[in-house]
């Protein structure tokens, strides 16, 4: 006795309602994520740049007034000159560092075959995984004993082991992406392997490299754990910002808090594509 199944077609009305709810959803979840996202940084701009009555005051401003007390206040303040200065100083060693490191470990990785090359690839991204906390004491004992400890120098080495490994992975994507027959043809028309490098792959790796030492520069202005714990008299600007958190006036918070934001939002947007180009998804 044979079961005798009937397949009902589905109606195209049915197919094409389903595909209507999913766009729906799918547009809601990303109007969902944006306003996550963007609100509060939508709200620290407003107050930034609002004056320090309208911030205390109520009711509540939604747009910003555009006065700049707030941020006048936060400028003057004491010690925050020194604490940007200290960032700017610290975030610029790290970004030299993670190219002078992470650029030619990117080259040697998409020209050579060596053996364990997949596993140090591998090696290099999980340096991301031992969390900052944990080796908090034994590099502050190590600093102190080498004297790095409250020095730009020292802050920006570990800030250049935070940053290296996404040095390493872009350009390392970067290289890859250009081929190396246009080496090949340079070495056949006289260059050697560093006259190709400097005259052929430089020139169209430049821009990646760029972006990839500005993302190591947003790693180190951002950075606050290592900061606090490593400096002392000379903090940079987020260590300065959690020490005196607590004891600041509310427009100063406000204003801080954008001056730390708004610079990494920046850098971050000029270099999207080539962080996309770190998984290998951007167009070359």
């Amino acid at each position: 006795m044979t079961a005798v199944t009937n397949d009902m077609p589905i109606a195209p009305a049915a197919v094409t309602d389903a595909r209507k709810a999913g766009n729906w959803l799918l547009i809601a979840c990303i109007v969902l994520l944006c306003v996550w996202v963007l609100l509060p940084i939508y709200l620290l701009l407003v107050n930034a740049l609002s004056s320090p009555a309208q911030v205390t005051g109520f009711p509540k401003r939604i747009t910003p007034s555009f006065d700049f007390g707030s941020l006048s206040f936060f400028l003057n303040f004491q010690g925050v000159g020194k604490a940007l200065w200290n960032s700017v100083v610290v975030a610029l060693l790290t970004m030299v560092l993670s190219i002078g490191i992470g650029a030619p470990a990117g080259y040697a990785l998409s020209r050579f075959d060596f053996p364990g090359k997949q596993a140090f690839r591998f090696l290099v991204l999980m340096t991301r995984a031992f969390p900052l906390p944990l080796l908090a004491l034994p590099l502050a004992v190590l600093f102190i004993r080498t004297g790095l400890d409250d020095t730009a120098f020292g802050l920006a080495i570990v800030h250049t082991t935070l940053s290296l490994p996404f040095a390493v992975l872009i350009t390392f994507s970067l290289f890859s992406g250009i081929p190396v027959e246009l080496e090949e043809a340079a070495w056949t028309l006289g260059c050697n392997r560093w006259q190709a490098f400097r005259k052929v792959v430089l020139p169209l790796a430049l821009p990646g490299i760029a972006a990839s030492a500005v993302f190591a520069f947003t790693i180190s202005w951002n950075e606050v754990f290592a900061a606090a714990v490593l400096t002392i008299e000379n903090r940079t600007l987020t260590a300065f910002l959690l020490q005196s958190i607590n004891v600041s006036p509310l427009y100063l918070k406000f204003a801080g808090g954008a001056a730390l934001v708004v610079p990494a939002l920046i850098f971050i947007f000029a270099v999207r594509k080539y962080l996309f180009a770190m998984w290998g998804i951007a167009n070359r």
